[in-house]
């Protein structure tokens, strides 16, 4: 599990930084990325990534990347969303669970839409609301990680220079 996560994450983010994008562009298309990978409306992500990446001039790989591996944390988050914009609207709240929403989009999505508008609605605004909060936290996080990673990385690589040249 753990080489996988490294080959599917970790090196493709690594191979952005040795091609020369700077840590803090990296760390805010990451952190970008997974916070729009989460929005509460199912199907909309990667439009909502394409559309970031290009108006703020992110690095499109890095946010798709993300966006791809964040979908099973976006499913997981509906709910809460859901619940904290019920709260904060002061509604009632929606017997709803993850299994009865998949049903729902599975069996008549246009049904499911027309049952859902008010919870997508509680849940983007949820959203909206921590969002800003949640990318600038990311956004510090992997800055630093990535930082590290880069001065990990031309260690290692002068290490390998010198080792192959010794002159």
């Amino acid at each position: 599990m753990r080489e996988k996560i490294h080959r599917r994450f970790v090196e493709p983010l690594l191979r952005l930084l040795r091609q020369g994008l700077s840590p803090e562009k990296l760390a805010l298309s990451v952190a970008a990325g997974i916070a729009l990978g989460v929005f509460p409306v199912l199907g909309t992500t990667t439009l909502l990534c394409a559309l970031a990446a290009i108006l703020f001039r992110l690095n499109v790989p890095a946010m798709q990347l993300v966006n791809y591996l964040v979908f099973s944390l976006q499913l997981a988050l509906l709910i809460p969303f859901i619940r904290l914009g019920e709260f904060l609207y002061g509604a009632d709240p929606v017997p709803l669970t993850l299994g009865q929403i998949q049903n729902l989009l599975r069996h008549d999505p246009g049904q499911a839409i027309a049952i859902l508008a008010g919870s997508l609605l509680h849940a983007t605004t949820a959203w909206f609301l921590i969002a800003p909060f949640a990318i600038y936290a990311m956004y510090r996080l992997f800055t630093l990680l990535f930082r590290r990673l880069e001065g990990w990385h031309q260690a290692v690589f002068a290490t390998h220079r010198t080792t192959r040249n010794p002159i």
